[in-house]
């Protein structure tokens, strides 16, 4: 079995997603290697688990899978074989994990993992196996609400009523049971910080950036949706503005969550 002994993360920079990870290693010591670049340059680099700029005499990297951009990558990208087979769905960010450099994908995943390899979890898993599933829940139902919000946002240049109005149908349903959630405890989980409150933090705050991406012009046609419809969950924005002053979430969030507060 290959030593598990580090995880390194590659992706585009900044990414709110990885964001879940590296909170997380914060409050329980695991350290990360986070290498990546701007959205834009990630078609010049050589996506491997040693991913690293490609070099100009090297654009026709012969042992690499050349592959057209999806999900927000308009231009063609560099993949190895060895990334590929890692990350069968060729998709950011990227964890790599061991020696045997066994690749763990989608932002939750590599979440668990980042919690699972340190020596003290500090409860954010929870504390027994229900409590572990029930946070895995909010996880799973994070992913779905997270995927729309991404469609979404890479559509407002272009935006239709029928996107508008699904992502309106899909934020509300998740925030809808956020806000029943934190009706009994004070964490979505229980009464502690957990794995899915530091996934909701930055799924939501993803979805927040909205607000700093819409076109003026489309906003008669198409309103914004995130900020009038956070505002309707008080306990849900409230938690929110609370996990975004936390010191370790603070550092990465720094202006993310500015102007919430007002009404």
């Amino acid at each position: 079995m290959p030593q598990v002994n580090r995880i390194k993360i590659f992706s585009y920079l900044p990414n709110p997603r990885i964001w879940k990870a590296q909170i997380a290693a914060a409050y329980c010591g695991v350290a990360l290697e986070i290498i990546g670049d701007r959205p834009t340059a990630l078609s010049g680099w050589l996506w491997d688990a040693d991913a690293r700029p490609l070099r100009p005499d090297e654009r026709e990297y012969r042992t690499a899978q050349v592959t057209q951009g999806s999900r927000g990558f308009a231009t063609p990208l560099v993949k190895t074989p060895a990334f590929l087979k890692a990350h069968p769905f060729g998709t950011v960010p990227a964890a790599f994990i061991g020696e045997g450099r066994i690749g763990i994908f989608e932002s939750n995943s590599i979440l668990r993992a980042t919690v699972r390899m340190a020596e003290d979890a500090k409860g954010l898993y929870g504390t027994d196996s229900a409590t572990a599933s029930r946070i895995d829940s909010f996880l799973d139902e994070g992913l779905v609400f997270a995927r729309e919000a991404q469609v979404y946002l890479l559509g407002l240049n272009a935006m239709t009523a029928e996107l508008h109005q699904r992502m309106t149908e899909a934020a509300t349903f998740y925030l809808q049971g956020i806000e029943r959630a934190l009706e009994t405890t004070p964490f979505l989980a229980g009464d502690a910080l957990t794995l899915c409150d530091i996934a909701f933090a930055c799924d939501l705050g993803q979805f927040l950036r909205e607000r700093f991406m819409i076109n003026d012009e489309l906003s008669p046609i198409h309103p914004p949706i995130a900020v009038p419809l956070l505002n309707q969950f008080p306990r849900t924005k409230a938690h929110l503005l609370r996990l975004g002053a936390e010191p370790h979430f603070a550092q990465h969030f720094g202006r993310f969550l500015e102007g919430l507060d007002e009404r």
